[in-house]
């Protein structure tokens, strides 16, 4: 597996939480939804037996960039939202959540939430890793 997708699982007996640190944009919607879980000053930073699966979830659930995701034991996967929405910041990055498909130089990805690149200097396109204006 290259850098580009490679990801850490953590898990419970009743969810696994993975990250792709390389999509992480750092809205911290995790470390302030959850600081007892999601703690950067801890090793191992994400601890999942520190709050339900469901709120765990959740919490996932509000990452933009899609660098979190979970997987439930007994519900599977993050269903995706309907219908697929788009927004664009003022900066002009794209936020979408929906059931999609991303063709990335990887090949395809299905995805329920990315933040892609709305400037066209990201290195990592289609995903923002914040190199251009819309970034900053």
């Amino acid at each position: 597996m290259s850098g580009e997708s490679e990801q850490k699982a953590y898990q419970t007996e009743s969810i696994t939480v993975t990250f792709e640190a390389r999509r992480c944009l750092h809205a911290a919607e995790c470390v302030h939804g959850l600081p007892e879980v999601f703690d950067t000053t801890k090793r191992p930073w994400i601890r999942p037996d520190k709050a339900s699966a469901d709120r765990l979830a959740e919490v996932v659930r509000r990452c933009p960039s899609g660098a979190l995701q979970y997987e439930l034991v007994d519900s599977g996967t993050e269903t995706p939202d309907r219908p697929t929405t788009i927004a664009r910041s003022s900066a002009g990055q794209l936020t979408v959540r929906g059931e999609l498909s991303l063709e990335t130089e990887q090949g395809r990805r299905a995805e329920t939430r990315v933040m892609l690149c709305g400037c066209g200097q990201s290195r990592r396109q289609p995903y923002c890793d914040h190199a251009g204006p819309c970034g900053q």
